[in-house]
């Protein structure tokens, strides 16, 4: 097993508009990104459980030419920019993701 954060070459996360977040995960090789993308460690409902989400909130897309996974969720909180906005570019939020363990 291994960390996310060990095994993605990128793990970045912004906004997608004033109301969703997008995390991009882009992996150094198509094996790497089949051993995360087939396997239910990355899955809405995992997803879900660690931004405190339903999985139907959570958007999962895989890009296999670039090898790369983009899961999108909603803003928890204010808008983007908002009064009490405290990532106003949504470049904080991948946290959560980075000790996810894939087998």
């Amino acid at each position: 097993m291994d960390r996310l954060y060990d095994i993605a070459e990128v793990l970045r996360s912004k906004n997608a508009g004033p109301l969703y977040t997008t995390i991009d995960l882009l992996f150094p090789d198509e094996a790497t990104f089949r051993r995360v993308s087939e396997n239910e460690a990355l899955s809405p409902g995992a997803v879900a459980e660690l931004y405190g989400l339903e999985p139907e909130d959570v958007k999962i897309v895989y890009f296999d030419a670039a090898n790369a996974i983009k899961v999108t969720i909603p803003r928890t909180g204010p808008t983007s920019g908002a009064p009490g906005d405290r990532d106003v570019y949504g470049a904080q939020q991948h946290g959560p993701l980075l000790a996810l363990m894939i087998p």
